[in-house]
């Protein structure tokens, strides 16, 4: 039985789109958990990731804000919020299906959720797949800098050096934006490329995105930046070595988006359950740039099939 699913689940009072796929029924849950934050990905998962509907019930969730779940934000907006949001779907869809624990991937923003929510819950987690995984942020956004630092012309240089890449001063939104304009320029986050629209066409050409949807996914993307980014900035899990839950780390050997080499440095020191894969033609998005290698290596995990 095929599900196909596309609706909007309330988590917390905030209705949010929801997309759930499978070719068979009974099939293990696999959450995908997208970047950002605010930046929704659904054509992308449904483009690239469509193998894994052969194994499990995936689930694309577009986070309140992000994509066809935006609106305004009010009020503070927090990391915490979210994680509550996804203990919600969670818990809904391990109940519904009859599940007592699933796969959890988390791409960039979304795995700083990720890791956090194994933190809290590891009893509902199979499996963690992380992919350009943040471990420390401020660190990375300095390894981002510097290798915009080690590749710009002269006149991008002169303006680089007056950015504070630990975005604390009052131009910060400017200053990022700026840093990862430079990066993804100059190869560094879409693999062989130098800009992102190998990543925006599956959303003009996708049935289930309209031109609406893509204006809110714009501005629910700056909008989540704006309001998350400093505390995004706090992200550090070095001291967390232990996990109640597998972990998976898949990096692009050449992401100076989100440094794939303090990912690997982390994971080295990881004390549980873990694997590593190196994808050697990818930098920040191996999950898109070599998605038949990825989507075979989450179809082989124990318990997929």
């Amino acid at each position: 039985m095929y599900i196909d699913e596309q609706s909007k689940m309330n988590l917390n009072g905030v209705p949010q789109f929801v997309s759930i796929r499978a070719e068979k029924e009974n099939s293990p849950l696999l959450v995908y958990l997208h970047g950002g934050p605010g930046d929704a990905a659904l054509p992308l998962v449904m483009k690239y990731n469509k193998m894994l509907e052969q194994q499990f019930t995936v689930v694309v969730w577009e986070q309140r804000g992000a994509g066809k779940s935006y609106y305004k934000f009010e009020g503070p907006v927090t990391i915490d919020i979210f994680l509550n949001d996804l203990h919600t779907l969670v818990d809904q869809l391990l109940s519904r299906f009859h599940q007592s624990s699933l796969y959890l991937v988390g791409h960039s923003w979304g795995s700083i959720l990720g890791l956090r929510f194994v933190e809290a819950y590891p009893e509902l987690v199979r499996t963690y797949i992380g992919c350009g995984q943040v471990v420390n942020m401020r660190k990375s956004s300095r390894a981002a800098y510097d290798y915009a630092l080690a590749h710009v012309d002269k006149k991008s240089l002169e303006k680089l050096r007056e950015i504070d890449c630990s975005y604390q001063a009052d131009s910060w939104l400017n200053d990022l934006l700026f840093v990862t304009k430079q990066v993804v320029k100059h190869k560094g986050s879409l693999y062989g490329k130098r800009n992102y629209l190998d990543l925006i066409l599956p959303f003009l050409f996708s049935p289930y995105y309209t031109v609406p949807d893509l204006i809110r996914r714009q501005k629910g993307s700056l909008q989540a930046i704006q309001y998350l980014w400093q505390e995004v900035m706090q992200a550090d899990f070095e001291a967390q070595t232990k996990y109640g839950a597998p972990i998976l780390l898949i990096e692009g050997r050449y992401d100076s988006h989100v440094s794939s080499a303090l990912a690997k440095e982390y994971f080295e020191r990881i004390e549980t359950e873990k694997q590593f894969y190196w994808f050697e033609k990818s930098c920040h998005f191996p999950q898109w740039s070599e998605s038949e290698k990825f989507n075979k290596l989450l179809c082989g995990l124990p318990g997929s099939n």
